[in-house]
C-alpha cells in the first residue's frame, strides 16, 4: 500500500497487463512476437488501438462493430487534431484515416482548438 498511484492513473485499466495476459493465455502463438508497446509504463488510448490491431488482427467487419465502442481521453484527442495540422489534413481525411466521425472531429475542434 506504500506504492503511490499517479492521479491520472487511478481509473485506468492496466492497459499493460491486459495485453499481456491476453497474448499468454488466448494467443500463445504470439509469446514469440516482439510487442514494443508492452515495454512501456502505461499506453495511450491510441497506443491501445494499435496493440489491439496487433494481437487480434482485426479484419474490417470486425473493426467497424468495435468502433462503437472506443473512448478518447483529453490528450490522445490532442495528439489526433496535432496530427491534423502536421499532415494539413481536412476534417474528412482526418476522420477517414483515424476512423473517426466527422462529427466528431468538427466537435473536437471546436472544444479543443
Amino acid at each position: 500500500m506504500d506504492e503511490q498511484i499517479p492521479k491520472n492513473q487511478l481509473n485506468k485499466p492496466n492497459y499493460i497487463k491486459i495485453f499481456s495476459d491476453i497474448i499468454e493465455f488466448k494467443f500463445p502463438q504470439k509469446k514469440n512476437q516482439d510487442f514494443p508497446l508492452l515495454q512501456k509504463d502505461s499506453l495511450s488510448a491510441l497506443e491501445v488501438i494499435k496493440m489491439n490491431k496487433m494481437v487480434f488482427d482485426t479484419t474490417e467487419n470486425n473493426e467497424d462493430m468495435n468502433q462503437k465502442h472506443r473512448c478518447y481521453d483529453e490528450e490522445t484527442i490532442r495528439n489526433i487534431l496535432e496530427y491534423q495540422r502536421k499532415n494539413k489534413f481536412n476534417n474528412i481525411q482526418l476522420a477517414k484515416h483515424f476512423k473517426l466521425s466527422r462529427n466528431t472531429v468538427s466537435k473536437w475542434r471546436k472544444i479543443f482548438l
